[in-house]
């Protein structure tokens, strides 16, 4: 597992010892993030169900201003927090320990808001609907957010009328959803 591009270019990281992760293939990160260019510049990135951190950390090398980190388990918090150290950019991340929902609620009451959006859950919990869900009601989501969602390529995202599937680019038994909010005029 590596950052593919930007500053830390090539830079190895460090998965979570013991568990069963999936992490995302360099071929999927790397046509997410070519899709993902024009609104990497100063972004404010979350990384929900971050594992390694792997995404955020790409999103930090390639120009993101920011990153949040979530995930409830201590083993990729502490693969997290090694790969954030290695890169030397404590500066520019948070970390947090929490299950997704408390997370969510914690961001919003210290008025946090996003660009980015990175979404990778255990595929079979479903996650996706509720935690999209949560960060609108949160008010977490910038104007123009976006989230990206990765997930099996046979599920099919349930969206409410709030949001729209703005892309989905399949890979392999892998699927990535761009979803974004609605414009209201």
């Amino acid at each position: 597992m590596r950052i593919i591009a930007g500053r830390f270019g090539s830079r190895k990281l460090t998965a979570p010892q013991g568990r069963d992760t999936r992490p995302t293939t360099d071929r999927v990160k790397e046509a997410v993030f070519s899709i993902l260019l024009p609104y990497l510049p100063e972004a404010r990135v979350l990384d929900l169900f971050c594992g390694s951190g792997a995404l955020a950390l790409e999103a930090l090398s390639r120009g993101a201003a920011r990153a949040t980190l979530v995930d409830r388990d201590a083993k990729a918090i502490a693969a997290a927090r090694a790969n954030i150290h290695a890169l030397g950019v404590e500066d520019e991340c948070v970390l947090l320990q929490r299950e997704w929902g408390q997370a969510l609620t914690l961001l919003h009451t210290q008025g946090y808001q996003f660009d980015i959006v990175f979404l990778d859950p255990p595929y079979a919990k479903g996650l996706y609907t509720p935690a999209i869900e949560a960060l609108y009601e949160e008010n977490l989501l910038a104007p123009d957010a976006l989230i990206v969602a990765e997930h099996d390529a046979e599920y099919t995202l349930l969206l409410n009328d709030a949001f729209e599937l703005t892309d989905k680019r399949r890979y392999g038994d892998t699927a990535v959803s761009l979803i974004k909010r609605k414009v209201t005029p």
